[in-house]
């Protein structure tokens, strides 16, 4: 297993699958992470905002989204 960032709120590589801990500490597997990016980027682009997606709570701010960008999904 490969850490790719180290946040309060981190995201993790492993096996092809993008994990992001939510504000409540819970794993959530991205099913679609070009999806989940694109989403990040037309509905959350700047400033610091709250996500919420299937339950998982995620805050916004550019420093999530400058690590979200470091990751490149390969399939």
């Amino acid at each position: 297993m490969e850490k790719v960032v180290n946040l309060g709120t981190f995201l993790k590589k492993m096996h092809k699958k993008i994990i992001l801990k939510d504000l409540y500490n819970r794993n959530y597997y991205v099913q679609d992470f070009n999806k989940f990016k694109k989403h990040i980027t037309e509905f959350h682009g700047n400033g610091s905002s709250i996500h919420e997606e299937n339950g998982f709570v995620f805050r916004i701010d550019q420093k999530f989204r400058d690590n979200l960008f470091k990751i490149k999904k390969s399939d």
